[in-house]
């Protein structure tokens, strides 16, 4: 055999067992490392698209909320001045929609302990814990302030189906009306099916000739006062309830039954939502008190039987607790939060309230609390 046959076949005898091991090895050692990479970026990626999901889902939350609760009141806070035309605190009334057999799921079985008999006209409640899984509950009545939202009052006597007033400019076919009297403790919404120049006619699915207090009665006296609040087909009229259902869902439920007998979800992720008042105790326009709303005289049911108390209430400062869906494998959150830290009643006693986590489950989410105050802009614009 030549030289350079033996040489060829020296280079074609390949790796040795030793060296075949080095290599996987070192092939092990790197896949490894690139497999701890990925895994690694690929839980910050989940818990940073999680993080900002949560933030834009509390963004958007808050931003119905506030959008909602600003206009609170719109159509009908008119009705306090000069005279009170006996709105603020009556017992709504609305066919066979109000008051209903009973609320869905989350308002069942907290809510006003199940009683909707209870329900009465204000701007904004706040009904604490009054939700099925514990959160807070908010009321928000407001109109589209048709008309300037001007109470009229009867000039002549009416029926159960009319109601005769000096004019019946800007009220127009399939709007409601609220009709109402200072001393009555209900008030009826009512559908206009006909108008003429001085006559309501009222009929349609709104219709209701009214329960305890009749519509016949009410349109007969000229202390009666008809309030328009807007054309359900126009969705302008927001009669809502809005709270945290099931999986942790921020939903709202239309009292007028819009699009219903169900609650209809806005936002996921939003663990609890809570709420105080913010409170003008002088009477110059300006928030000078927060009030708890489990606190004495400021539970819903108190201030919805007195109007002078929801004269006080000009603004509302929310917190809404949002979770990831993603959960983490190691605890990543404190074993509490805490909302509207700083806030104070006016005894200066502090209205923080905390939200305890439990570290079998809650602590390997992360949380962010959205905390923002709304004022009550017709509220502020009365003299």
């Amino acid at each position: 055999m030549s030289r350079f046959s033996s040489l060829a076949s020296r280079l074609q005898r390949g790796l040795t067992l030793i060296e075949l091991l080095v290599a996987l090895v070192i092939g092990l050692v790197v896949t490894l490392a690139v497999t701890s990479i990925v895994s690694v970026g690929e839980g910050q990626k989940r818990s940073t698209t999680s993080t900002n999901d949560m933030n834009q889902t509390g963004a958007y939350a808050a931003y119905v909320l506030d959008r909602v609760i600003r206009n609170a009141g719109s159509s009908f806070t008119q009705t306090l001045q000069p005279v009170d035309r006996g709105v603020f605190g009556c017992k709504l009334n609305a066919a066979a929609v109000l008051p209903a057999a009973a609320f869905p799921t989350p308002f069942k079985t907290k809510f006003l302990t199940g009683s909707t008999t209870d329900l009465r006209v204000a701007p904004v409640l706040i009904g604490k814990n009054l939700s099925d899984t514990g959160s807070d509950v908010l009321v928000v009545m407001s109109g589209d302030a048709v008309a300037g939202g001007v109470p009229r009052g009867l000039t002549d006597p009416g029926s159960a189906t009319t109601l005769s007033m000096d004019n019946t400019v800007g009220i127009a076919v399939g709007d409601l009306v609220l009709v109402s009297q200072n001393g009555t403790a209900d008030c009826l919404i009512e559908q206009v099916s006909a108008t003429a120049t001085k006559v309501l006619t009222l009929g349609g699915k709104y219709y209701t000739a009214g329960k305890t207090t009749s519509l016949e009665s009410l349109a007969s006296s000229n202390s009666t006062f008809v309030t328009p609040l807007g054309n359900p087909a126009n969705n302008n009229i927001q009669f809502h309830l809005y709270g945290v259902g099931d999986n942790r869902t921020l939903v709202n439920y239309d009292l007028l039954q819009g699009s219903g007998n169900v609650a209809q979800a806005i936002a996921d992720g939003v663990a609890e939502m809570h709420a105080i008042y913010g409170l003008d105790t002088t009477g110059d326009g300006k928030l000078d008190a927060w009030a708890d709303p489990g606190a004495l005289g400021y539970d819903i049911k108190t201030v919805m039987a007195k109007p002078a108390t929801m004269k006080q209430i000009i603004a509302v400062r929310v917190a809404l607790v949002m979770r990831s869906t993603s959960k983490e494998r190691d605890l990543v959150s404190p074993t509490k939060l805490t909302l509207f830290s700083g806030y104070e009643d006016a005894a200066k006693t502090s209205l923080a309230q905390t939200v305890t986590l439990s570290a079998a489950d809650d602590q390997y989410y992360r949380y962010r609390v959205v905390e923002f105050t709304i004022p009550l802009r017709n509220m502020l614009l009365l003299p």
